[in-house]
């Protein structure tokens, strides 16, 4: 997913908060925790150079305190959960010569890639101290991208096949990697006094309160590629060697959290993007221009919350907004309530607006409570906007309030059916379906429905890029093994799923749309699928789909290519990795430009 990742860039907020249990607890907590260092910090002698002896002094100080209070410990691995522990870098590019079937003749040359979280020092951690225990969710983990290169003699097909991974180099990155040892107190979910005094001790001695993962997605503009994360800026990535270049800031003009899925404005090829905050202002928008060279537009758009965006749509004249009730708040978390929460009574809201409009030319529609991370398409139809995305009921981020019973909340989430409190059977509280609101910008009227049914769960939706903000007819989505996934209390992807959306799925159910599928061998699961369209391609879904898979009987990792027209036929190709490939997040392919 997702995912996108719950690793925000939180400030602490300039408000006096009011005397909380929480707040209390951490301060009590501090003096009798720290006062034997604190004497021995007296005992510094005093240096010429003050300012300098200060910051270096403050540091070591610092660091004995978490050095003294703060324990890591390691969040095991289940044996079902063995391919979500991370791997160790390659080091240089591997020549692929394990190919089953064929790579087809007119496949394009270019570079696959998929991100994920590969977490440092062996996997997540959680910080047990006096103040309570903090812990990394599933979302969190450095990134490291994984690439396969398709390269080509002349004019005949492709001829090499090479595979790289690597880290991607963030700041926190290289501090973390400096020091050898985990540094960064875990921020996101435990007990709020926990959580409250890891982002201060965070803050003072790295000036982040939390780590710059860049762990989410891979994108391209302008000819230059980023990995990025909605905490933080995107990075920018030496495509042929993985290298990191450094973040992207665009001259200094954007400042803040850039969102995991920018899209490119149908006609224009301008990036449109968002970033939201946990403090004011919640959630900006941005859009550079197509060279990639100039913010041309900003503007607030006056949230009335900090609601945890993980995508943003565009059509030909729009943007479209998400505001649902997946909320971060710090004043929750000082009451000592849950940094992020998602409530399924709190409003949910899809905006329209023109392409450089302001907060006053938004045009707000309610819709029903839910949680959707990934817009599938938006477009324009007559006096319409319409979006397509995978929603569920319920928000598989971040969890469980303050992390109890994390494995049951999950099991059971990811399980097909479950009874509500009614005593009603109905679909699990992460199961995904295709949905599609439609929003009358004349009317303000709003029709909403499922277009698929309850046989399959489904996310992580890609299309024909050169159909973003125009009607398509195809999409494709990861299919969502409930059972597996409950088993392990992790998402796992047991196939893919094509998605017709002029057909229906048959007569007697016309509000569905058709549905073909793509099943995996027992116990193999895929990640960051992405659509690779044919190179002359006359037809929208004229390509394949390339995907990583993994094999948990063999513990053997793969990239299937599938053929988009003939999706339920077996691959036609199977190229078989050197090292396991984690699950993870979003791929892309990023086809090789040709020289001028």
């Amino acid at each position: 997913m997702a995912i996108c990742t719950a690793n925000f860039r939180t400030k602490l907020s300039a408000e006096k908060p009011s005397t909380t249990h929480a707040f209390d607890r951490i301060i009590t907590t501090m003096i009798s925790s720290f006062k034997p260092l604190l004497s021995e910090f007296q005992r510094i002698p005093t240096r010429i150079d003050v300012q300098k002896t200060w910051k270096n002094s403050s540091m070591k100080l610092l660091d004995a305190i978490v050095d003294t209070v703060f324990k890591f410990e390691e969040q095991s691995y289940m044996e079902n959960q063995s391919n979500f522990a991370p791997v160790e870098e390659m080091g240089d590019k591997v020549l692929l010569n394990n190919v089953e079937g064929a790579i087809p003749c007119d496949f394009p040359e270019g570079t696959y890639v998929r991100i994920g979280p590969n977490p440092l020092f062996g996997g997540l951690k959680s910080a047990v101290s006096k103040f309570g225990r903090s812990s990394h969710i599933w979302v969190e983990g450095e990134g490291m991208i994984h690439a396969i290169y398709f390269e080509k003699n002349d004019s005949d097909g492709i001829s090499r096949i090479y595979y790289n991974n690597k880290h991607v180099q963030t700041e926190t990155f290289k501090m973390e990697s400096r020091k050898n040892k985990p540094c960064f107190i875990p921020t996101v979910e435990g007990d709020s006094a926990a959580v409250l005094s890891a982002y201060l001790l965070n803050l003072l001695r790295f000036g982040k309160v939390n780590k710059i993962i860049s762990n989410t997605n891979v994108f391209e503009h302008s000819g230059k590629y980023y990995s990025v994360a909605e905490s933080d800026l995107p990075q920018e990535i030496d495509i042929q060697t993985l290298e990191t270049l450094g973040e992207w800031d665009v001259g200094g003009t954007w400042n803040r959290p850039f969102t995991s899925h920018p899209k490119k404005a149908p006609g224009t090829g301008e990036l449109v993007f968002m970033g939201f905050d946990a403090v004011k202002p919640f959630l900006e928008l941005g859009i550079f221009s197509a060279d990639g060279r100039t913010l041309v537009h900003r503007a607030d758009l006056d949230y009335k919350r900090s609601s945890l965006t993980h995508e943003i749509g565009v059509t030909e004249r729009y943007n479209v907004l998400m505001d649902f009730p997946l909320t971060v708040d710090i004043n929750r978390l000082i009451r000592g309530g849950p940094l992020i929460r998602f409530d399924d009574k709190d409003y949910a809201r899809i905006g329209v607006m023109p392409r450089y409009g302001d907060a006053e030319s938004v045009q707000w529609f309610d819709v029903q409570a839910c949680s959707a991370f990934h817009i599938i398409n938006c477009f324009e139809d007559g006096d319409e906007v319409v979006m397509w995305a995978c929603r569920a009921l319920g928000s598989v981020i971040p969890g469980p309030d303050f992390g109890l019973k994390r494995f049951e909340y999950f099991s059971n989430g990811f399980k097909h059916l479950e009874r509500n409190n009614d005593g009603e059977i109905c679909e699990g509280l992460f199961f995904s379906r295709c949905y599609e609101w439609r929003l009358n910008i004349i009317t303000g009227d709003v029709q909403e429905k499922n277009l698929t049914g309850t046989e399959h769960s489904m996310d992580f939706p890609m299309i024909n890029e050169d159909y973003s903000g125009i009607s398509n007819k195809f999409a494709y989505a990861q299919i969502i093994n409930t059972e597996a996934s409950s088993a392990s209390g992790m998402g796992k992807y047991g196939g893919l799923a094509k998605l017709y959306f002029k057909e229906p799925a048959d007569k007697k159910c016309e509000d569905l749309i058709k549905v073909e599928y793509h099943a995996f061998p027992e116990k193999t699961f895929c990640s960051g699928a992405a659509f690779v369209s044919r190179n002359k391609g006359c037809e929208e879904d004229d390509g394949w789909i390339v995907t990583y898979v993994h094999n948990e009987n063999t513990n053997v990792s793969q990239v299937y290519i599938i053929d988009a027209k003939k999706f339920s036929e077996k691959p036609v190709a199977k190229i078989t990795l050197p090292s396991r490939v984690p699950y993870g997040f979003h791929g892309a392919f990023m086809k090789k430009v040709a020289s001028a």
